[in-house]
């Protein structure tokens, strides 16, 4: 293994933690359906998506604010936060790690998972979470 390859495995790997802290952080505050797609093959935007949805504005702002915290708190701060006023889908950027967070309706009507499907589908188990 090259020292280039050391070194991108270990930014997998920063990558894989960051995404694992946030799913945590969204299990903690009972997000919805939370997918994750692994995007590092088909994007130079980030290595993951994570998506997730909240019943209610109340809800999807708390899960917003669970995940800068927890992130916050491990040296990760957000870059940029978009649509946290209206909380029908909140983008949380963190670099190598975006986050959206929708309300049930505009999750559907804008269907990352589908827009996204040449990404690699990962599941959260994979992250040493249930």
């Amino acid at each position: 293994m090259t020292k280039n390859d050391t070194r991108k495995e270990d930014f997998k790997e920063k990558s894989k933690n960051m995404a694992r802290i946030a799913i945590q952080a969204l299990g903690d505050k009972k997000a919805e359906d939370i997918k994750v797609i692994d995007i590092s093959g088909v994007s130079v935007l980030a290595d993951y998506f994570i998506i997730a949805s909240g019943s209610n504005r109340s809800q999807i702002q708390a899960l917003t604010d669970h995940v800068e915290e927890q992130l916050g708190r491990s040296g990760l701060p957000v870059k940029q936060i978009e649509g946290y006023d209206t909380a029908n889908w909140i983008l949380m950027d963190f670099g190598d790690l975006i986050v959206h967070i929708f309300d049930r309706e505009n999750r559907l009507f804008y269907d990352l998972e589908r827009i996204w499907r040449d990404g690699k589908a990962v599941e959260v188990s994979e992250f040493g979470l249930e």
